[in-house]
């Protein structure tokens, strides 16, 4: 590690990058937005999630409602404004969400940046790393998707990277393992 620096959201950068020549604070990095976007069928993996989440409780209240007639009009209008609700957010929050997750991987370290009101950055060392994982839940599968799970000896847990494409998943996995390999360290 090089040194490190503050970065956007007060996080620390490690390693070096392009633009990263000598001079002034040579020792010290600064923190950059992770390159790499998701895959774009992650859109459709959480739009899929959201309206899940949404016809259950539509439903339930919609039978309730065909059942219990003094309670109908409540219960029908609460199924309405739950419907209309997570159609929004269906549509609205994983194209949201698509523009804010970033990731990358460098030699040096895993980054992972989520979230737009409350960002969070998270960052591994390769020499802190203990295992790789991918992981594909049945949705995951229906989209040709993985999550790739890094897990290191910080408090804070796993980094995950969701919604890759299952290919590009497993040569990460491949790519960082070979790198944490070659990375001295005891990854505790």
């Amino acid at each position: 590690m090089t040194g490190t620096g503050a970065g956007p959201g007060g996080g620390a950068g490690t390693g070096t990058g392009p633009g990263r020549g000598p001079g002034p604070g040579a020792g010290t990095v600064r923190l950059r937005p992770p390159a790499n976007t998701l895959d774009a069928r992650a859109i459709g993996w959480w739009r899929t999630q959201w309206a899940l989440l949404t016809v259950a409780p539509v439903a339930v209240l919609a039978v309730l409602g065909a059942f219990i007639d003094p309670a109908r009009t409540w219960l029908l209008a609460g199924a309405a404004v739950l419907a209309v609700l997570g159609l929004l957010c269906t549509l609205l929050i994983p194209l949201w969400w698509f523009r804010v997750h970033r990731w990358e991987v460098t030699d040096a370290a895993v980054y992972v940046r989520t979230g737009f009101f409350r960002q969070v950055w998270r960052i591994a060392p390769m020499s802190r790393i203990q295992t790789v994982d991918t992981v594909r839940g049945p949705l995951e599968q229906l989209f040709r998707l993985s999550t790739v799970i890094v897990t290191t000896a910080s408090a804070a847990g796993a980094v995950e990277i969701r919604g890759l494409d299952h290919e590009l998943a497993a040569e990460l996995a491949e790519r960082l393992t070979v790198i944490t390999q070659a990375t001295p360290g005891d990854a505790t």
